[in-house]
């Protein structure tokens, strides 16, 4: 991680473009409705998407996969196609550098009661509509709005399910 830091804060430097991947795990409620997760930051408390950078010798899709497992404790299959981008300033230690986030949708099959960063986070299901006005990032807020799940993902993949008591640590 410490390398990857350093690695961004030297591209940020040449004025290089800085790129993250996150993941929106998404799920059918106990009504047929769509609802996605998303998990406080560490540093603000503020409700994020998971994303974390790019990782040698990986697909966006399965850094995204990962970062959601690390951050949210969530299990699925991340849909090949992204469902979107975003962009935002992110706070370094002595600088803020823009960074393009591609965003996969993660049909979440699992939640793990204990994940690496559970003590850490919290993790909350909620509307599109209501994790739009809980997200800082304009561009996720107008992504997470106008949300389309491929009907594949929906029909095949995804049972409406009663909330779970472990959704929230």
């Amino acid at each position: 991680m410490a390398a990857t830091k350093k690695k961004v804060v030297r591209k940020a430097r040449k004025g290089e473009r800085i790129r993250q991947v996150a993941a929106i795990p998404f799920r059918l409620g106990e009504h047929g409705g769509v609802e996605v997760m998303l998990v406080t930051s560490i540093s603000t408390r503020r409700f994020i998407v998971p994303k974390g950078w790019p990782m040698k010798g990986k697909s966006g899709r399965k850094a995204a996969t990962i970062e959601a497992q690390e951050e949210a404790g969530v299990l699925g299959k991340t849909l090949k196609q992204p469902a979107g981008t975003y962009s935002y300033w992110k706070r370094l230690t002595n600088r803020f550098v823009r960074v393009d986030v591609t965003v996969y949708l993660l049909a979440v099959t699992d939640e793990l009661a204990n994940w690496q960063e559970a003590k850490r986070r919290q993790r909350s299901w909620l509307t599109p509509a209501d994790a739009a006005v809980l997200i800082d990032e304009p561009d996720l807020s107008t992504l997470l709005k106008n949300l389309k799940i491929p009907q594949p993902a929906r029909a095949g993949e995804l049972e409406p399910r009663p909330h779970l008591a472990s959704s929230s640590p």
